[in-house]
C-alpha cells in the first residue's frame, strides 16, 4: 500500500524529447552518452596526433641542417608515436584484464551500470 502511495504522489516522469534516439533514456541512455564521449575523445586524440606529426615533419624538413631543430622535431615525432602506442596498449590491457578478472574482454571497455 505504501509503495502504491509513493508512485501516486510522484507520478510518472517521461524522458524528454530526443532521448529516445539514444537508447530510450534511463541506464541505456547514460551508457550511450558516455560511449559517445569516449569515442569522441579517442577520435580527437587521433586527429591531434595526426596534426602533431605533420607539424613535427614540417619542422624537421625546415630545420635546414640545424641539429637542435632536427632533434626537437624527432623528439616531437617520437613522443606523438609513443602516445599513440600507449593509447592503443591501454585498450589491449583493459581487454586482457577484463578477460582475466571477469571472463569477458569487454567488461572494462564497455560501461555497465548494475542496479538492484
Amino acid at each position: 500500500m505504501r509503495e502504491k502511495l509513493a508512485v501516486d504522489i510522484w507520478g510518472r516522469v517521461g524522458a524528454p524529447p530526443g532521448v529516445s534516439n539514444y537508447g530510450g533514456g534511463g541506464i541505456s541512455g547514460i551508457q550511450m552518452f558516455v560511449s559517445i564521449i569516449v569515442k569522441s575523445l579517442i577520435v580527437f586524440a587521433g586527429i591531434y596526433a595526426f596534426f602533431n606529426i605533420i607539424i613535427a615533419g614540417y619542422a624537421f624538413m625546415s630545420a635546414g641542417g640545424n641539429p637542435e631543430k632536427i632533434a626537437n622535431a624527432w623528439a616531437k615525432i617520437w613522443q606523438t608515436l609513443l602516445g599513440l602506442v600507449i593509447a592503443a596498449a591501454s585498450f589491449v590491457l583493459a581487454a586482457i584484464f577484463g578477460q582475466l578478472i571477469f571472463r569477458d574482454p569487454n567488461a572494462l571497455l564497455q560501461l555497465r551500470i548494475f542496479t538492484p
